[in-house]
């Protein structure tokens, strides 16, 4: 068979996450659709995606990837790097996801364990009193927290404790994996600078702000990124202090994160992944 490295974006609201579901559930995973798409391929073996990054459900990709096995007919040559791009998009057709890319690869390359690191943007938009200000445009793609502007020097500051090697037990959900994964992460790069929205030149009289936060790490715990997301713009309203961060950290426990602090799915984006 040969391999492929393929790089895919899609738009996340309408997706149980990437990650591939029991087919009689009502939402299912991106991977199903990829899968499926692939079967049009007529591999002699079904082809399976290995998903190098998991994204839940209502979390956006500009860039994910994954690695698949595609085993022809004999007789028949292995697929042409642009040719399976095409055939794939082809039939994705009605979905919100597009193959961006694909790459011959060794036997052995792994798109989830050869990743170098990975890249998440989430985006803010400032402003808004009420949900029903949020642009058409940018629903389901921001998070608009209520209640004006936020202290973003003071979000700068929280974010520097964020940086470098840490236990971010408290900073991830728990879930089934949760007893057999380390919680020490270490993040490499943590931005926080102005954006723009979809279309936003239009409405700039109405004094909205888009704003994204950027984080980038080999790898990150399950909701870490909304996790650090919500506590950060809890110290941009002044809920907590930039050293609360730093307190949060050393508690290492998941129930020490303020309730309800977590970002919601919507803004978050997975923007790449490095090799």
């Amino acid at each position: 068979p040969a391999r492929y490295l393929v790089f895919f974006q899609y738009f996340g609201t309408k997706y149980s996450g990437v990650m591939e579901t029991s087919n009689d559930q009502s939402i299912v995973g991106v991977q199903n659709y990829l899968e499926k798409a692939a079967q049009n391929l007529k591999p002699i073996v079904p082809i399976k995606f290995h998903i190098s990054s998991r994204t839940d459900s209502g979390v956006h990709a500009l860039s994910n990837s994954a690695h698949l096995d595609i085993q022809r007919a004999p007789g028949k040559p292995a697929f042409k790097e642009k040719e399976l791009v095409y055939s794939l998009n082809y039939h994705l057709k009605p979905e919100p996801i597009r193959i961006l890319n694909a790459h011959r690869v060794t036997s052995s390359f792994h798109a989830r364990f050869s990743a170098l690191s990975r890249t998440y943007v989430y985006r803010l938009l400032i402003g808004c009193g009420h949900y029903s200000e949020i642009p058409v445009f940018e629903r389901d793609l921001c998070w608009a927290p209520v209640g004006g502007c936020l202290n973003v020097p003071a979000m700068r500051d929280a974010a520097q404790f964020l940086l470098g090697t840490h236990d971010f037990s408290t900073f991830r959900s728990l879930n089934s994996e949760t007893p057999f994964q380390s919680p020490v992460r270490t993040i490499l790069q943590v931005d926080i600078r102005p954006s723009s929205g979809f279309l936003s030149h239009h409405y700039e009289h109405r004094g909205l702000e888009f704003w994204e936060l950027k984080f980038r790490s080999r790898s990150f715990l399950y909701r870490q990124v909304r996790r650090m997301v919500g506590a950060l713009v809890a110290v941009g309203q002044g809920k907590l202090t930039p050293h609360h961060i730093k307190e949060l950290l050393e508690r290492k426990d998941s129930r020490a994160f303020p309730p309800n602090a977590m970002a919601p799915p919507s803004g978050l984006f997975l923007k790449s992944v490095e090799y």
